[in-house]
């Protein structure tokens, strides 16, 4: 009988515990001349001889920073290239390496950032279309059908960002 007031007490702390817990948010990290990395780019916006490159805005996640820059001739997005990707870890960087293939292909075909996201690479996926909007708000781009992507960074779910969603690269993996 004595112990039932200490477990009482326990329970009431450790169920106000989880209930007051609150996962990390990701944000945006923009790049400033006082704190850019030595890896990341500031965005940026050039034109020559009828074609505009703009760097997008880096976009940090949990499982790190993705940055694009996109070449834009005749009103068209002909090349659309990372200069940063996801790679805290190296399950991170395994996914950026498959994913961020799909990701171009899907940016050139739709001519916009609001892509699909590739399946067990959310994080990457939301990113990188972010980081893709930011460049093309910057060049002054529109796509033909109106359509842009979010440019806020995608944030945790309640397992962290991984697992529990199955998918391509079979655990579900947020990266």
């Amino acid at each position: 009988m004595r112990r039932a007031p200490i477990v009482l007490v326990a329970t009431i702390l450790g169920t106000t515990g989880v209930l007051m817990f609150k996962p990390r948010e990701a944000t945006i990290s923009v790049a400033s001349s006082a704190s850019s990395t030595s890896t990341g780019k500031q965005a940026t916006v050039k034109k020559s001889a009828g074609s505009t490159i703009a760097t997008g805005t880096p976009v940090s996640t949990q499982f790190g920073t993705t940055q694009v820059s996109v070449t834009i001739k005749n009103g068209k997005i002909t090349d659309v290239k990372a200069l940063q990707v996801p790679s805290n870890d190296s399950r991170s960087a395994q996914i950026s390496n498959i994913a961020i293939p799909t990701l171009q292909q899907s940016a050139l075909t739709k001519q916009s950032a609001a892509i699909d996201t590739v399946s067990g690479a959310t994080y990457t996926s939301k990113s990188y279309a972010a980081s893709l909007q930011s460049a093309l708000d910057k060049a002054k781009f529109k796509a033909a059908d109106g359509a842009t992507a979010p440019t806020a960074a995608p944030t945790e779910d309640a397992n962290g960002g991984r697992g529990g969603h199955g998918g391509f690269f079979g655990g579900g993996l947020g990266g």
